[in-house]
């Protein structure tokens, strides 16, 4: 996976949504893929993190039956619960990360590690009124980097110059924004599965020549309950009815960004 960069060219009057830390939350998924339909989208380009989450196999077989193309990038997330697989996922992580990570390893078939060892870490497409459009899960040199709409921009620049592309999509920190680096329009697609303040999911569509922040409604009480019931370790942290609040998680980021 690491350092591949997929390169698509696809017709440009294309339609395309961007998808970014599902995290196994498979109804939002359902429900943001209910809203493609009716946004008559062309493709999909999941960023990273479909994992871990407490429907993982559920999410990624949901995935691989999707009827609109789609392509995916790995994100941090991905990376672990697939070195998990093989015993070599990172140590240094907190016990409760560790606990999401190894119970989604355990549960994953060969299909769905081969699978995940496949997806490259960037993609770029070229998006009619956009130009190129590279796609990345965090920043595109590292899925785990941190950074917010709020970043200062001169401890950005170094990051986004000289890249061949004139929008970068993101994800990571599950917190939607859209601004300016330099030369390069930075766009975070937010979290379909574990959004930062009203709960709901949240992700982006993208051309012709236009780039939209989406949100989407979805019944959170039903959806609670399926998650109560999958026996994921991290049931009480994924609160998908009382997600963390905006302004506290952006006080964490400003701690941690760029470390």
């Amino acid at each position: 996976m690491e350092g591949r960069v997929r390169r698509i060219i696809l017709n440009p009057s294309m339609r395309i949504a961007a998808l970014y830390d599902i995290h196994a939350n498979l109804p939002a998924l359902e429900a943001v893929l209910e809203e493609l339909r009716h946004a008559k989208v062309d493709q999909i380009v999941v960023g990273g993190d479909v994992l871990p989450g407490p429907m993982p196999v559920e999410t990624m077989e949901r995935l691989r039956e999707l009827d609109i193309s789609a392509q995916f990038i790995v994100g941090n997330g991905d990376r672990e619960v697939l070195a998990a697989t093989r015993g070599s996922e990172s140590k240094t992580l907190p016990q409760f990360a560790l606990d999401a990570i190894r119970w989604n390893a355990e549960r994953l078939g060969e299909q769905h590690k081969q699978w995940l060892a496949s997806w490259p870490k960037t993609l770029a497409l070229e998006i009619d009124g956009l130009g190129k459009v590279l796609f990345c899960h965090a920043t595109p040199r590292d899925d785990n980097e941190i950074f917010t709409r709020l970043t200062a921009e001169d401890r950005l620049l170094s990051i986004f110059a000289g890249l061949d592309a004139a929008v970068v999509v993101c994800g990571h920190t599950h917190m939607q924004f859209d601004r300016q680096v330099g030369n390069v329009r930075v766009v975070n697609a937010g979290s379909v599965g574990m959004r930062f303040g009203e709960p709901g999911a949240d992700w982006l569509l993208l051309g012709p020549a236009s780039v939209e922040l989406r949100f989407t409604p979805y019944d959170v009480a039903k959806a609670d309950a399926c998650i109560r019931a999958t026996g994921y370790p991290q049931t009480e942290a994924f609160d998908i009815l009382r997600p963390p609040d905006a302004a506290k998680m952006l006080e964490l980021y400003a701690r941690a960004e760029l470390k």
